[in-house]
């Protein structure tokens, strides 16, 4: 008995793959039929090219498989055949020009584990995805996003966070954590209808675990369960990722409903109170099919709090860490911002006068690449792009690192260069391959919320403290390798931020 299941194993091993590899081939002569698909590097059964890459940073390999096998081609992520698009022109072509057909969401495992099939928003597709999009960019955009109001209230959040900042007078410390509160804060006020102390432990607990759950979702483990589902009772990572999740899950059921005890459809507070009224009113005339539901309002706001809160954050994090870096870039910004604002609160009409700091902004979201890998999108349809076929359902992935990274489109793609963003008499000028909220139907929905949290915070931080490595620390030992995860994050480093107050009391303009 014993050398029989000993024998069991290879013997099932070994028909495992011969079955996968006569699918692979079957699947391979009837595209062939179609048209030619993408290129790529040789697959094995089972694993496909999955040992040829580093999962921790597959980004990085994937955008060097781009170099060999060119802008479109096939990667194989176990069984799973996955086409990757790499440059600035390709990733466009494919997600604007064709947006349609590359428009839809790859729901992979972890990704249907966080929403169960409803629609939420990231993780959804078809007029499900199009009606909840719909819904959501309306609404953020009644309380206040790309709007004076919204300004007010980040501008508000910029003199907590600067509070913060001074009690370490002038002390190394970890900003992660007030920054990711204070950004935090921001989608807070538009989902909730208000903003919470940094010091409360409930509001602390909300945020740490929105951004361990973005890190653990780029694990390699995760990675690997998203080819191999049956793995999931073995991983650590999957079952703290769904602990995760259903505690987020639960504290916004509990928000939902204390919400729903005061709601006033004649005072509405937030994102929360707009859904709530539209699920009475679907609830009102029986419309069992609506989108409107308990469920999908959990799914909504997760969304919604998790990629307002870690993407904006991470981004700020690295604004500061590079201004250490690179000391004579913050001179130039700290300058500007001198000559044009002096010790008043900066505002979002500021942008315009100030195109060196507009520009450092922009290359620090440029260098940091922060999602460099998109979120997967599919083919809604076959595909015939650049001379190949895509076949119906395949999973793609806009390579946004390469179109960040492009060496047709930036003049030194590999270095910190404000000067990317500014012509030849200094002023501000946008450039085409600057996507890192992507392109087309799948672009960040918080775009513009975005772009104003990063100006007013960064140039109120800027204005109020020189930011310095530690002291022992040179600006050359600070370490700019992003940590693991599914957005690229800082290492972990400490800054100290030195106030500036004296010079705008030595200027007789007190801030």
């Amino acid at each position: 008995m014993a050398i029989l299941e000993g024998l069991l194993v290879p013997c099932t091993l070994a028909l495992l793959c011969v079955v996968v590899f006569a699918c692979l081939e079957f699947f391979a002569s009837d595209t062939q039929r179609k048209g030619k698909e993408p290129p790529g590097p040789r697959p094995v059964p089972v694993l496909g090219n999955l040992l040829q890459l580093n999962l921790n940073r597959l980004y990085e390999g994937l955008y060097e498989l781009s170099k060999k096998h060119g802008s479109v081609f096939t990667f194989h992520f176990g069984p799973k055949k996955v086409v990757v698009l790499a440059g600035y022109k390709t990733v466009k072509e494919a997600l604007v020009t064709h947006a349609e057909e590359f428009g839809n969401r790859d729901i992979v495992p972890i990704f249907h584990d966080f929403n169960k099939g409803h629609a939420g928003i990231l993780f959804s597709n078809g007029e499900t995805w199009r009606d909840m999009r719909r819904f959501a960019l309306s609404t953020l955009r009644d309380f206040g996003m790309g709007k004076r109001v919204i300004e007010e209230k980040i501008k508000d959040e910029t003199q907590y966070l600067t509070e913060v900042f001074q009690h370490f007078n002038g002390a190394a410390f970890d900003t992660s954590q007030p920054v990711n509160y204070a950004v935090s804060n921001i989608i807070s006020a538009i989902v909730y209808g208000n903003r919470f102390d940094y010091a409360d432990p409930q509001f602390k607990v909300r945020v740490n675990r929105a951004n361990e759950s973005v890190a653990i979702t780029g694990y390699a483990s995760i990675q690997v369960y998203n080819i191999f589902p049956w793995l999931r009772p073995f991983l650590w990572s999957w079952r703290r990722l769904m602990k995760n999740v259903h505690d987020d899950f639960e504290e916004i059921r509990g928000l939902a409903r204390r919400r729903q005890e005061s709601l006033n459809p004649q005072d509405c507070q937030g994102f929360i109170d707009s859904f709530l009224i539209r699920k009475e009113s679907a609830e009102a005339v029986g419309n069992k099919d609506s989108l409107f539901h308990e469920d999908n309002l959990v799914y909504c706001v997760a969304n919604l709090f998790a990629a307002g809160t870690d993407t904006t954050g991470t981004t700020l994090r690295w604004g500061l860490l590079l201004m250490a870096k690179y000391p004579q870039i913050q001179d130039r910004v700290q300058g500007e911002i001198d000559r044009v604002i002096g010790g008043r609160q900066p505002v979002a009409e500021d942008r315009r006068s100030l195109p060196y700091t507009n520009a450092v902004i922009h290359e620090t979201q440029r260098v940091a690449n922060i999602v460099p890998m998109s979120i997967p999108h599919s083919t809604s349809c076959d595909v015939h792009f650049q001379g190949y076929f895509i076949k119906k359902g395949t999973p793609v992935i806009p390579l946004l690192t390469s179109v960040l990274r492009d060496e047709a489109e930036w003049e030194k793609p590999s270095s910190f260069h404000p000067e990317h963003f500014l012509d030849d008499k200094g002023q501000f000028v946008k450039r085409d391959a600057f996507l890192p909220f992507s392109a087309g139907r799948r672009v960040c929905l918080g775009e513009s919320l975005a772009k104003m949290e990063l100006f007013l915070f960064f140039t109120t931080l800027l204005q109020h403290f020189r930011f310095t490595p530690p002291p022992g620390v040179s600006e050359d030992e600070l370490d700019l390798t992003p940590t693991v995860g599914f957005t690229l994050t800082p290492s972990p480093h400490k800054l100290c931020a030195v106030s500036r107050r004296h010079i705008y009391n030595n200027a007789g303009d007190s801030s």
